[in-house]
């Protein structure tokens, strides 16, 4: 069990993970900075907070006061969502896959060279046929 668990994490898989999400916390981190001090004041052009802060569309409710749908956060969250992504497709993604196609083209050519090579089972029935062709050749 403890030997499975070892192999577990020095495959790789855990180390890169663990960084994958770290550095994408800290990424995270920024593009939030960035949309908090850029696209939300340029929301905020096109539609006023009220009186909490949230930019958004105010349509008067049943009561006689007024509803805010926060179309500001939803396209603060929006924009934040696809730099992220765009940010690890770009950092993490397409490396990945650019190395796994690269391990496939070498594994391809070592496949091709061990086409050439005999199994060992084509081995052995050659070897039975030396040995019954050398037996059939020593009876007089």
């Amino acid at each position: 069990m403890i030997k499975g668990f070892k192999e577990f994490i020095t495959r790789g898989n855990v180390i890169d993970l663990a960084v994958a999400v770290v550095i994408g916390a800290a990424f995270t981190a920024v593009v939030n900075a960035i949309v908090a001090s850029i696209v939300t004041p340029l929301i905020e052009i096109f539609w006023q907070p009220d009186e909490e802060g949230v930019a958004g569309i105010q349509v008067p409710d049943l009561y006689g006061g007024e509803v805010t749908f926060p179309v500001g956060d939803l396209i603060n969250a929006a924009i934040s969502f696809l730099a992220v992504a765009v940010v690890v497709y770009f950092v993490f993604v397409m490396p990945m896959n650019k190395f796994k196609e690269r391990a496939a083209a070498k594994a391809g050519v070592a496949e091709e060279e061990a086409a050439d090579v005999p199994t060992e089972q084509e081995l052995l029935i050659q070897i039975r046929d030396l040995l019954a062709k050398d037996d059939t050749s020593a009876k007089p």
